[in-house]
């Protein structure tokens, strides 16, 4: 595995520590008015999704993975596993549910991204784009006079998940949802 700086980071790069494999969400240089030059990154776990905050020496080096990102359709869940297909090959797969990101906002016939380690060629986890579109399945109904800057409800959608929506969001509706915070962005309009 390459060696590479601190000076490579890059939002994205995965490494490895402590035979861990970490992805870099976030990096920031500090230069410090007195004192040497340090690195701090926010990393998340690829096998756990855990979140840590770790502090790098300017100049210290970690080992990097190579990893591939690869279009894959969601087939289905069938209780223990969820299967996917590769869009391009018709290669199907199946995962185990802590492979798989954000599972509640899944449909069929969705595309995700297949993030696998090319020198090991193992399946990491999947990725979810980073904003869906679900239909309202059960919510309160809306009343009229209801407006933006009211207060919020819980709405489930066709996926089964739940998030907070406006007051004037009513069953049937087309939502779109960012799926790295699970949060209502808007109603999509027309189609």
């Amino acid at each position: 595995m390459p060696k590479i700086s601190t000076s490579d980071f890059r939002n994205g790069l995965t490494i490895q520590i402590d035979d861990k494999l970490w992805t870099i969400i976030d990096f920031q240089h500090v230069k410090p008015g007195k004192g040497p030059a340090f690195v701090r990154t926010k990393l998340k776990g690829v096998e756990n999704g855990k979140i840590v905050d770790k502090t790098w020496r300017s100049g210290e080096n970690t080992e990097s993975i190579r990893v591939e990102r690869h279009p894959y359709q969601f087939l289905y869940f069938d209780g223990s596993f969820y299967n996917f297909m590769h869009t391009q090959t018709f290669e199907q797969v199946a995962l185990a549910s802590e492979q798989v990101d954000k599972p509640e906002f899944m449909k069929e016939s969705q595309e995700v991204v297949m993030v696998i380690n090319a020198d090991a060629e193992k399946i990491l986890f999947t990725e979810l784009p980073d904003h869906v579109e679900l239909v309202v399945a059960q919510t309160d109904p809306g009343l009229r006079g209801d407006t933006a800057q009211g207060g919020s409800k819980p709405a489930t959608l066709e996926t089964g998940a739940v998030v907070q929506v406006p007051l004037f969001i009513n069953e049937g509706e087309k939502l779109r949802i960012d799926s790295r915070t699970s949060t209502y962005i808007e109603r999509v309009k027309g189609e």
